[in-house]
Parts: structure tokens; C-alpha cells; sequence
């Protein structure tokens, strides 16, 4: 086996999981080229990586369209892979393997798709571990290669010394009082659908700056400070004067230096969360209604990682609605997430480590 191409389009925290791939892969075959096709925006997190050789990268702009499709398509199979992992299986792999020549192509069962791939993997429907099904159904496609008992598990992120020295300095700058633990709140989901309503964030920053002795950091990006403001200026000014509110990272890897020095991390289900967790900080989550936690919930012990979703407190709601549906009313269900349901769950899981 010479040469071994992992595909996964879109989303950060996706990229992110998929990644153990290439690290099973280079560990079990380390004297093979582990080529990784990943969405432009998503390229940070991959930065410094020691088990890709290379990035092979689609930039959704300059590619859109259905014969820049093609073209990309055509220049990526001139590499002559002998095996495709697709762990995205939609309309942008699907083209991309079908006009590869590789012998061996491996991704998901889906009806109607299987003829593009020579070994179509069954997805299970409940977790079998505190890793989670978007972990296992990741893991799942090393077993045509034989790997089922993968050796990593946990997507990691790899910072420089200079990275995290920054992110040190950023804290001192910013007059961090060093003998509190530090909290990043992931103030905002990856769109509108994915955030928590803002007046119950702020109730639950509120709650933590009022009654835990701890430094308070928000995530977001320079674009969304209005936002965030809207949730700053609700708190107490207890709670301010814990808030660090201009600590940000210039750009995604100086974000990951600065969740580096954080404790933990509570909030939105998303990137920030994802990366948070791979470089090893414990989490809190709250799920939108319409995302499956039983997917995205990874390493869910209850304990380092534990997490929230409006269907925990009212099943009854969600009987016979999928996903898509629950997301075109996703602010009738979020009108029903108050944080009084799951304060008492957030202090157990602050208590334990703060």
C-alpha cells in the first residue's frame, strides 16, 4: 500500500474527527503517503499535524460548480491512490471517487450509492462507548484494512511552543488574575440554529460568575461582537468584572492557544467546543434542539464531558420529528431550553472542577 487518500468536506469539527483516520492509518502503515482532502477554511486545524504528508485542498469558492467539480476531480485522481477513505459520502466525494481510479474505495453504506465503492460500511445507530457515535462511525471505516482496535481514539490539535508562549503572554497582557481557573464560554453556534438563545446565555454566565470564583472568556469572532455584547451587557457587574471580554485570538490557531490555557469550556455545540476538547480541556455542552446528541456527544463520561439537550428534560416533544423538522422550528423548541433546567446538572459539573 503506497499511497492513501481521506477525504472530508465542510465543517471544522468534522475535519477534526475524521483526522484520526490519517493517524490509525500512518500508524499501522507508516511507510505509506497519507493524503488528506479537506475544505480551505478548515486547514488550521491540521497545522503541524505529524500524520498527514499532505493536504489536498477544495476551496468551495474558486470550485463551485458542477465542472470545477470535474476539473478538481480529474487533477486530484492524477495521484494514483490505491485506496479512498470518503468519510463525507455526498455529492462533492461522490464525484471525486467515482473518477478516481483507486482499486479499493471505502465510505459509508447509502442506498443507491454503493456502486461507487468497493467496501460500503453499515452505520450503527446507538453508541457502544463514551466516544460517541461520530467517533465510531469514523473508526468503523478502518476495517477493511483490518484496524479494529484503533490505536487513537482522540483527535488531537498540535500547537507550537511559540503558539502557546503567545497565548501566555495574550493572559498577562490582559492582567488574567493567574490563581482563578479560566472558563471560555462558546457564546455562539456555527449559525442562528445552532446557538443557544442569548438572554438564557447570559442567565447561565451570570450564574457562573455569581457563584464560582473563575476568570470568564467568550468566544467569538470580531464579526459577531455585537452579538456578544447582547449577552455582555445583561450580566451583573459581579459577573464583568470576571469577564475578559477583549481576549480573542487574531485567527483560528491563535483561538486554540488561548482554549490551550483555559480550564474548561461551556456552551454551544460547535468548533470551539470540538477543538477545546482536542487539546484536552473537559466541556460542558448545550446541543440545539435539532442536532443528534448521541452522535456529537464524544467521550460523555458524565463527568470530564457532559452535555445538555432539550430532549433530556422533554422527550415528549421530539415524538416523531426528525431532525429537519425540528430545525425549521428550532426557536419554538430553543423558547422551551430554559437554564433552569439544567442549572442543577452545569454546578455538578463546575463543582467537580473549580
Amino acid at each position: 500500500m503506497k499511497r492513501i487518500l481521506v477525504i472530508q468536506h465542510k465543517m471544522i469539527g468534522d475535519v477534526l474527527i475524521t483526522s484520526l483516520l490519517c493517524e490509525n492509518l500512518k500508524k499501522s502503515y507508516p511507510e505509506a503517503t497519507i493524503d488528506y482532502l479537506v475544505n480551505s477554511n478548515t486547514l488550521p486545524v491540521l497545522e503541524n499535524n505529524p500524520y498527514i504528508d499532505n493536504l489536498i485542498v477544495f476551496n468551495e469558492k474558486e470550485q463551485k460548480g458542477f465542472l470545477n467539480l470535474i476539473k478538481f476531480s480529474e487533477s486530484v485522481s492524477k495521484n494514483n491512490y490505491d485506496v479512498i477513505v470518503d468519510a463525507y459520502s455526498k455529492l462533492q466525494s461522490w464525484v471525486n471517487v467515482f473518477m478516481n481510479k483507486a482499486p479499493v474505495k471505502i465510505s459509508y453504506k447509502k442506498p443507491g450509492r454503493e456502486f461507487i465503492y468497493t467496501n460500503n460500511i453499515e452505520k450503527h445507530e446507538e453508541a457502544k462507548s463514551h466516544l460517541g457515535l461520530s467517533i465510531e462511525h469514523r473508526l468503523a471505516l478502518l476495517q477493511p484494512f483490518g484496524i479494529t482496535n484503533p490505536i487513537a481514539t482522540e483527535p488531537k490539535l498540535y500547537l507550537t511552543e511559540q503558539e502557546i508562549e503567545i497565548a501566555k503572554q495574550t493572559f498577562k497582557n490582559h492582567k488574567v488574575d493567574s490563581s482563578r481557573k479560566t472558563v471560555m464560554i462558546s457564546l455562539l453556534g456555527s449559525d442562528e440554529t445552532k446557538t443557544y438563545p442569548l438572554d438564557q446565555m447570559a442567565k447561565m454566565v451570570n450564574h457562573i460568575g455569581a457563584n464560582y470564583n473563575v476568570n470568564i472568556l467568550f468566544n467569538y469572532f470580531p464579526s459577531q461582537k455585537e452579538q456578544a455584547l447582547v449577552v455582555y451587557n445583561q450580566l451583573n457587574d459581579i459577573t464583568k468584572s470576571k469577564v475578559y471580554f477583549d481576549l480573542l485570538g487574531d485567527d483560528l490557531r491563535s483561538f486554540i492557544a488561548i482554549a490551550n490555557e483555559c480550564d474548561i469550556i461551556v456552551g454551544n455545540d460547535g468548533g470551539a467546543i470540538n477543538m477545546s476538547k482536542a487539546v484536552g480541556k473537559k466541556s460542558f455542552i448545550i446541543f440545539s434542539p435539532w442536532i443528534d446528541k448521541n452522535v456529537w456527544a464524544t467521550f460523555e463520561d458524565g463527568i470530564n464531558h457532559v452535555s445538555v439537550h432539550l430532549k433530556d428534560y422533554h422527550p415528549e416533544k421530539f415524538i416523531d420529528l426528525n431532525n429537519r423538522k425540528i430545525k425549521k422550528e428550532v426557536n419554538s423548541f430553543y423558547s422551551l431550553f430554559d437554564f433552569e433546567l439544567f442549572k442543577i446538572k452545569l454546578d455538578e459539573f463546575l463543582i467537580k472542577h473549580i
